[in-house]
């Protein structure tokens, strides 16, 4: 049995979390276009007859700017040390940059065998794609190239039968059933901020976070109350809305997704707070690696 742990590491937004979720088929990685949605290493578990694959998902590498950003690299980073298999993972729609030479050198120091995987084909022309693929090879030469479309589920078929040729023999590392290594509440929680950012767009900064306070199932429904917490006064009342009809849309949303993960029927009740009004003030900050000014 082909038993292995696969690094998805790339910048922000070229599409890791989609990719994760396309190669387990089902949902265990939070999206959004915002930069830095993905906060921790979420490892998703794709189990079949001959193998058992435990995909990385990692925040997006860059230059960091604050103490969030080297966090999140650093998070990122450790991945690579346990990763039997890396995919550097790219945007075909954007052309190659310094942001991708720098989490390619990072990539290079692990040692490890390398993937490149060029995402969003389907938007770009066929003859494009060699050109895309020769930039790249002047770089580095990667053991597999591999275009896909993580939307749209393109060749990722593909990606799993030729990931299994680089894998070693071993003995699963997880239960046949396990399909993500977090918790349930840590799983509510993201859905919940995942909605956040796509509701609000640009509005509300990515240092949101989200706090199951208290989570309560029986055999039909689940019971959940969950901080929004926020940073500044301003940023709270754009979350709540006029006469709190955002915080409702946030909820409505967040309740679906949260219903077909456990299948029960859910009661969810979302509360906005500033960080200035949390009891745990510094415990907060330092839990997610923030400071005052960021």
């Amino acid at each position: 049995m082909k038993v292995g742990n696969v690094s998805i590491v790339g910048r922000p937004n070229v599409g890791k979390s989609t990719l994760t979720n396309a190669l387990i088929g089902l949902k265990v990685a939070i999206t959004s276009d915002k930069p830095q949605t993905t906060r921790n290493n979420i490892r998703g578990i794709y189990n079949d007859e001959d193998s058992q694959i435990v995909f990385l998902d990692t925040p997006g590498i860059h230059k960091p700017k604050s103490k969030l950003g080297k966090y999140l690299n650093k998070s990122s980073y450790s991945s690579l040390d346990e990763a039997d298999l890396v995919l550097f993972m790219v945007n075909a729609k954007e052309k190659l940059g310094t942001g991708d030479e720098f989490v390619l050198e990072k990539v290079k120091e692990a040692n490890k065998p390398i993937f490149l995987i060029i995402n969003k084909v389907d938007l770009i022309k066929k003859e494009d794609l060699i050109g895309i693929i020769n930039e790249y090879n002047e770089l580095y030469k990667f053991d597999e190239i591999i275009p896909i479309s993580a939307l749209k589920e393109k060749n990722i078929e593909e990606l799993i039968k030729t990931i299994k040729d680089y894998l070693p023999e071993g003995e699963r590392i997880y239960d046949e059933d396990e399909y993500v290594d977090k918790p349930v509440k840590f799983l509510v929680q993201e859905l919940i901020r995942e909605k956040v950012l796509r509701k609000t767009n640009e509005e509300v900064p990515h240092a949101v976070t989200v706090v199951v306070e208290n989570y309560e199932e029986n055999k039909t429904s689940v019971h959940i109350n969950a901080l929004v917490i926020v940073e500044r006064e301003s940023l709270k009342k754009i979350l709540v809305g006029h006469s709190g009809t955002m915080i409702k849309e946030i909820g409505i949303d967040a309740r679906k997704d949260i219903e077909e993960l456990v299948n029960k029927r859910v009661y969810l009740e979302l509360l906005v707070k500033t960080v200035n009004n949390w009891r745990d003030r510094d415990k907060y900050l330092t839990e997610f690696g923030l400071t005052e000014e960021e």
